[in-house]
């Protein structure tokens, strides 16, 4: 069973006239406009969901032939190679 509380706001009136507006253009009252709109925040602001990076790993084989590990330097000098740089 849904309880209903009834509650008073203070808010600035440009606010609440600008939500007037809206919600007689979207044809919903201004209860419905402020209950959603709690409803947003109240979710925005729960615990966010540890992010899990997705394993994108593909099936090579490791460094190619004449490539060191850790030459920065050497790496890019090829990857930049024939092209102006």
């Amino acid at each position: 069973m849904l309880r209903h509380m009834r509650t008073s706001v203070d808010m600035p009136d440009d606010i609440l006239e600008e939500a007037r507006a809206i919600a007689g253009s979207q044809k919903t009252t201004l209860r419905s406009l402020m209950e959603e709109g709690l409803r947003w925040v109240i979710q925005q602001r729960k615990k966010p969901r540890r992010f899990r990076l997705r394993d994108a790993a593909v099936g090579g084989k490791g460094l190619q032939p004449g490539i060191r590990e850790g030459s920065w330097q050497e790496l890019r000098e090829m990857i930049y190679r024939g092209r102006g740089t």
